[in-house]
């Protein structure tokens, strides 16, 4: 098989198409992937075969004759032949031999155009086992693989085929054991193909270490490669990639949760269980061997059981010689033992029974007991079910082993958990590996499962083996989509590298056990055709640069820019225990990534390499447990950052927090990309982050222009879901080091830097307009700091839910004065959830549990137990948030907690911009906003930052007051009389007009600056300035326009002072009074400066005058006034042009003043003993306060009541608040059904509303004062098909309560509940012919209560049946095809 040069060319059954950039035939098609063959040819009485095509796409021809002709009738030649029974045997015989052999060849040739295994020019090829055999396949050899191999490696090229057979039942198991397979210049592997998915399991194990063999040029080792004029199709038969839960799946699988216990004492231990949830309700232990008192107590305990309670008995050591022969009646007679009567002493003895039910619910057996043991284990066990239909064993031991008596008890799940999925799954199968996705904080709560076979399973359901070790939360809750993501990683087509036991060599072993040195794909620039569709990638990629599961490297443009007429794409893969990211899109451009999963990797998962990467769609992706790796500083944890030190100058020590700890599920370098319905379902540290490289890096750097990332406008962003990450769900800031290590800057190349800015403008060009980046649809929850980190502008967030995370959106500025030219962001249309119903699990390295403000349950929590949690949090801005709605906010006695709060320890600018308007807030919000305190996570609260905290209420919908702004309460450059402090949120509301003003100085730049307002000359505000590198200090406080200030230093004051009006409208100023020796001379002048070229214009000198008054009564003429009595140089700023938008300065541009100062004294220029009271003024409002106003504001909050992953659905938000007799005596409020908002509250008995469950129409109200014949009759004939079913209660349940359990089976309870001596009940049930998943029916216990109970419940489903429904229109969808256009 070696490749023969002088041989003649042959017919190839696959075009060796290299897109367009080698020797193509007239017929190339670029980037046609199936085989060129003709179609079938018609069927003809002659069973020889003939098919021939000379089309422009097909110029090969196949041609196939049977192996036997037809014999022309004998009879005509041999009529003088005697007629006799053999010959007519014999002509009968062969006749049928040759009908058989060509039906046979018909049949044979009636094959699937579309399979590549089933092409008439491939040869059946075996290679055996030799692993020193280099195979290379060549021109000519066009090779069906039939059967298992290994060999050394496979180069295939020049024209060379292999594809793997297939059969039609899918029973062929082939694997394929080799170091590498190259794939090159016109060479192709098939397995299967886009229109005939392979149906048989196949294997590629790529085997070697990484310290034997040598390396391949380009691709390392233990790799699949495909090099220019490469073709690769991989096409697994077809699964659903992932969906969502759509019920709960509680830790063991149980609601009340599973129990065991090894007993500990002597006598029948005696357990009651629940028969409707399974909870273990009471256990006890009666010591019948000593006492007979004790047998009188269990005799008591058992008679006093409500009738089908389920009862668990066991022996421990001995019972008999004290038990009562009426103690052994009363069991016989209620639960049915047979073995009880003859229990002797030491006798092992365990029984499950059911209180009334007789012998036939009575699992119970008996050991003897002989030399100190009894052979075994007495087990008494029985199966049930759950009224929300989950089955459970209730398992009960005794027995003596070797000498000393053991005892068990156990409640668990029993036959495996059957999960309810939001989708039909098409190809689950049994024994297929699943995992589901983390709900809570730690990404460690993921969890993997084995399918089992369910043939009791309904459309959306299948069944896993074991039980679940933790909550996955299956529901929408309190508004947010929390469901679960549930991945199948198991493909038929498998590519897998071959690992070694544990670490070894030079792997990085000090941070890893395991081996890391997998098996890897890459596809170089120039291929043909790659398409990869349902395979399999386990234990690939290594820590290696550039050797990753599935690596795009340099490949440009791959969809139909680069001439691909069917664009390069990756679908439905799994790729999952890998060892080195999951996807990697290096230099390429048009790629789709689509129904992916990434799980259990290390280092970055869907990577966009160099920031160069654009137009790549990432649609429908999953990536969870994202792992740190060792590749990148940004890759590493806190172990690994400043261990790994081989590309740092001299004795450098990388700072995690600064330097690393970025590793993420989907790294995005340019925003021109698409992500579209993606979940980043738990990363080490980040979910989705975008970044900005300055310049290419890496492999690009030099071989492209700038990309200007920073300045490039975003791709689509819609619908995407980040959760249980550890530092932010979404992260939008900073960028990657691109120089090399040195003595000026030490720190690795890419390492994270803090030098980029999001500052999206039209194509890419700062001086054209900017262009908002939309961020739409986000769902993130339980993320453990952040929700979203979004620093720069402009950018809008829209119809998004934040939920249960540390803090739930940070927007941040592109930066400080006067680097920042002034832009917004904004969200609208959204919902903060502070604490939800979800209270997650312990354990999975969760690192805290601790009481939750909202209901004083122990829930887990972000950060810390004392951690402030806020739901929008203000750094600077300027920020806007409207029309949007803050639920369950609530402090705990260590802990606060606001729907809006502000930057911990902020050193930087804020501006009186930032606004809120329409906002809503929840009855569960304690305090909307909290400015802070000194203390814990505050420290001293007294950073510039800290005390310039403000924004604008626009409407009064945060305050009650419209139009006012809201400050620190000790912060007096913002006041007046008229304002209202607010003490819990330590805030001021006060009317008024607000800008900023800018101080920068120069020689020293290192003071501490005092701003007094004239008017609170007793309340001065000192300011640090901001620490930073540079040769100047800069301040920037928040001021009332219309007032005047003095400003002061703890030293000498500077020799140059610039003061910047920053969001001074036309015509707003303020009188200021700089500090100055007495003797100091100036230079003052004015002029507008351009922070794009940084030059200045109109420029203008300021002149003296003698008195203060002729100042002021000049205001738009440039003068100064010194009075040199106190050292106060007076300044009238006064902006002369308007602004526009959100920039900071003025259309001309930045109006600033500049004080140049000569002075002879070194005296501290602190002028306030001098210049008060001299200068104080009485204080006034320039701006009425406004009346509070009284009513509720209708338009306030979100439009939307839930924030969903699939927003093309339809749900009703349904509430039932069901009210016990005790509740009603303690003076609880209301108890009502409510419907979308609309609230139905109803008196003592049951109540009941009806829905349409395709429209959401109330169609029927009932009450009932108890249970009987007629609410019976009412709940079996009286509901219409097609109806949601919400049922109350009120005061104490009554009448035949039996009847209504049974009736509640049609509507959705798997068996009658036990509803006798219940406080209340809820039910949510449906009256159709299909069983919705969200279902449920809820009763509290006596001496307990419901509390309020809300669904989201799906209308207009397929399942219900629904008719003249006009779906809403996929949004994702059409953006979906937008893209890929």
């Amino acid at each position: 098989m070696q490749e023969d040069r002088k041989g003649p060319a042959r017919s190839l059954p696959y075009r060796p198409a290299l897109n367009g950039r080698y020797c193509q035939s007239s017929g190339y098609v670029p980037g046609r992937v199936m085989p060129v063959r003709p179609p079938p040819a018609p069927r003809v009485a002659d069973p020889s075969v003939q098919w021939s095509s000379s089309g422009t796409d097909n110029q090969a021809t196949f041609m196939c004759r049977g192996a036997d002709q037809q014999r022309k009738p004998e009879d005509s030649r041999r009529k003088k032949v005697k007629s006799s029974y053999i010959c007519v045997a014999v002509c009968v015989g062969l006749l049928l031999i040759v009908l058989a052999i060509a039906l046979g060849t018909k049949a044979k040739f009636e094959r699937d155009e579309n399979c590549p295994d089933q092409n008439f020019k491939l040869k059946d090829w075996n290679p055996g086992h030799n692993t020193q055999q280099r195979i290379v396949i060549k021109k000519g050899d066009n090779f069906r693989l039939v059967s298992s191999a290994s060999v050394h490696s496979i180069v295939i090229q020049h024209g060379g085929v292999l594809v793997f057979a297939d059969s039609a039942d899918g029973s062929r198991n082939i694997s394929l054991k080799c170091g590498y397979i190259l794939v090159k210049d016109g060479g192709a592997l098939h397995i299967g193909a886009e229109k005939c998915r392979y149906k048989s399991r196949a294997k590629i194990t790529l085997c070697g270490r990484s310290d034997q063999g040598e390396d391949v040029p380009g691709f390392g080792r233990k790799f699949i490669g495909v090099e220019a004029g490469g073709t690769l199709e991989l096409h697994g038969a077809p699964k659903t990639s992932w969906t969502l839960l759509s019920r709960s799946l509680p830790p063991s699988g149980l609601e009340a949760g599973s129990y065991s216990e090894k007993l500990a004492t002597r006598g029948l231990n005696v357990h009651v269980i629940d028969q409707d949830t399974g909870q273990m309700l009471l256990s006890d232990r009666f010591d019948t061997h000593d006492f007979a008192n004790e047998s009188r107590r269990l005799q008591a305990f058992l008679r006093s059981r409500d009738a089908g309670r389920i009862i668990a008995i066991a022996v421990k050591d001995s019972a008999a010689k004290n038990l009562l022969q009426e103690t052994k009646t009363t069991i016989q007679e209620l639960l049915g033992s047979r073995h009880v009567q003859n229990l002797s002493y030491r006798q092992a003895w365990a029984l499950v029974g059911v209180i009334g039910a007789g012998n036939s619910s009575c699992s119970e057996s008996v050991r003897d007991y002989e030399n100190h043991d009894t052979g075994g284990k007495a087990i008494g066990r029985g199966e049930f079910v759950t009224v929300d239909g989950v089955k459970f064993a209730v398992t009960a031991s005794s027995q003596w082993k070797k000498g000393i008596p053991l005892s068990e008890f156990h409640v668990e799940v029993s036959g495996g958990l059957i999960l309810d999925l939001l989708d039909e799954v098409e190809g689950w199968e049994k024994d297929d590996q699943i995992v589901i996705a983390s709900t809570d904080y730690s990404m460690n709560q993921a969890e993997e499962f084995t399918l089992l076979a369910c043939p009791e399973c309904k459309r959306h359901q299948v069944k896993v083996q074991g039980k679940a070790q933790f909550l996955h939360v299956g529901e929408i809750v309190d508004g947010i989509d929390m469901r679960a993501e549930v991945g199948v990683l198991t493909r038929n087509l498998v590519i897998e590298g071959e690992m070694e036991d544990s670490c070894y060599g030079n792997n990085w072993c000090q941070f890893f056990e395991h081996d890391t040195f997998g098996g890897h794909l890459k596809i170089l620039k120039n291929f043909t055709s790659v398409h990869l569709s349902n395979v399999e990638l386990v234990h690939m990629g290594q820590q290696v640069m550039g050797s990753y599961p599935v690596h795009f490297h340099l490949c440009g443009d791959v969809d139909g820019r680069g001439g691909y007429i069917s664009p390069t794409y990756l679908k439905s893969l799994a790729i999952h225990h890998c060892f080195s990211r999951c996807v990697t899109v290096h230099a390429t451009h048009g790629l789709l990534i689509e129904d992916t999963i990434g799980y259990d990797t290390l280092g970055h998962c869907f990577f966009l390499e160099d920031g160069f990467e654009q137009r790549n769609i990432l649609h429908h992706n999953l990536g969870l447990l994202t792992k740190p790796g060792t590749l990148l500083p940004t890759d590493r944890n806190d172990q690994m950052c400043p261990s790994i030190r081989n590309n740092v100058y001299g004795k450098y020590i990388p700072v995690p927090a600064t330097d690393c700890k970025a590793v993420s599920t989907f790294w995005v370098a340019n925003p021109n990309n698409h992500l579209i319905n993606n979940a980043a379902a738990g990363s080490q540290d980040t979910g989705i982050w975008y970044l900005f490289h300055k310049v290419p890096t890496g492999d690009s750097q030099g071989l492209f222009s700038e990309t200007n990332a920073e300045l490039t406008p975003l791709g689509t962003f819609y619908n995407n879901r980040v959760h249980s990450n550890f530092k932010a769900g979404l992260f939008i800031d900073k960028g990657v080091k691109i120089t090399n290590a040195s003595a000026d800057d030490p720190r690795e190349y890419l390492c994270l830097d803090n030098s980029a800015r999001f500052r999206p403008h039209q194509d890419a060009d700062p001086q054209k307009p900017r262009v908002a980046a939309l961020i739409d649809r986000l769902i993130a929850f339980k993320n453990n700091d952040h929700g979203a980190w979004v620093r720069g502008g402009d950018i809008v967030f829209r119809n998004s839910g934040f939920s249960d995370n540390g803090i739930g959106l940070s927007f941040a500025s592109d930066g400080s004065f006067p680097k920042d030219e002034g832009s917004s962001q904004e969200i609208s249309e959204s919902l903060f959830v502070g604490e939800s119903g979800n209270y997650g699990s312990q354990g999975g390295q969760n690192k805290y549990w601790g009481v939750g403000g909202v209901d004083g349950k122990n829930r887990t929590l972000p950060r810390d137990k004392t951690f402030p949690i806020r739901g929008f949090q203000i750094y600077d801005g300027p920020v806007h948030v409207t029309k949007t709605t803050f639920q369950n906010y609530m402090a705990t006695p260590v802990r606060f907690a606001s729907a809006v709060g502000f930057f911990l320890k902020n050193p930087w600018q804020l501006t009186p911009k930032n606004s809120l308007s329409l906002v809503k807030f929840g009855t569960s919000v304690s305090l909307k906003v909290f400015f802070g305190k000194p203390g814990p996570w505050f420290d001293g609260y007294d950073l510039d930052g800290d005390k310039n905290a403000v924004f604008h209420d626009i409407d009064g919908s945060m305050t009650g007051y419209r139009d006012t702004y809201v400050g620190r309460m000790d912060n007096f450059l913002i006041q007046h009389p008229q304002c209202k402090n607010v003490t819990s949120w330590f805030g001021s509301v006060c009317s008024g007009k607000y800008a900023q003003v800018y101080v920068q100085t120069r020689r020293p730049q290192n003071l501490t600056l005092t701003i007094v307002r004239d008017e609170y000359s007793r309340h001065p505000m000192t300011l640090r300035g901001i620490n930073q590198r540079a040769d100047f200090q800069q301040y920037q406080p928040v001021v009332m326009l219309q007032k005047g200030y003095t400003i002061h230093w703890n030293g000498r004051a500077p020799e140059e002072t610039f003061l910047y009006l920053i969001n001074f409208n036309k015509d707003d100023w303020i009188q200021v009074g700089l500090c100055y020796p007495q003797d100091a001379e100036f230079q003052v002048i004015a002029d507008i400066y351009q922070r794009q070229n940084s030059t200045a214009h109109s420029v203008e000198d300021y002149a003296a005058v003698p008195s203060l008054k002729e100042m002021q009564n000049k205001p738009k003429q440039r003068l100064y006034y010194f009075d040199n009595s106190t050292g106060l140089l007076f300044l009238i700023l006064q902006a002369r042009y308007g602004r526009e938008g959100h920039s900071y300065c003025s259309t001309q541009g930045c109006e600033r003043v500049k004080i140049t100062a000569i002075m002879r004294s070194q005296s501290v220029s602190n002028c306030i003993p001098a210049g008060y009271p001299k200068y104080s003024t009485l204080p006034k409002a320039t701006v009425a306060m406004p009346p509070k106003s009284l009513g509720n504001c209708e338009d306030c909050g979100a439009s939307q009541l839930v924030f969903t992953s699939d927003p093309h659905q339809i749900y009703l938000l349904v509430q039932i608040q069901s009210l016990s007799k005790g509740e009603i005596q303690q003076g609880h409020g209301e108890s009502y059904i409510s419907v979308n908002g609309t609230k139905f509250p109803f008196q003592r008995g049951f109540f009941t509303v009806t829905v349409d469950a395709c429209s959401g129409a109330v169609t029927k109200k009932m009450s009932f004062a108890k249970a009987d014949e007629a609410m019976a009759k009412y709940l079996s004939t009286g509901i219409s098909q097609r109806s949601i079913i919400l049922l109350g209660s009120k005061d104490t349940i009554s009448g035949d309560i039996d009847a209504i359990s049974e009736k509640m089976v049609p509507l959705g309870t798997a068996k009658p509940a036990q509803l006798h001596k219940k406080e209340s009940i809820a039910f949510f049930g449906y009256k159709g012919e299909f069983n919705p998943s969200w279902t449920r029916l809820y009763s509290s216990p006596a001496g307990q209560s419901l509390h309020l109970l809300e669904k989201y419940i799906p209308l207009q489903l397929q399942d219900y049946g629904c008719t003249n429904v006009t779906k809403p229109p996929r949004k994702e969808l059409e953006l979906l095809q937008k893209a890929l256009q």
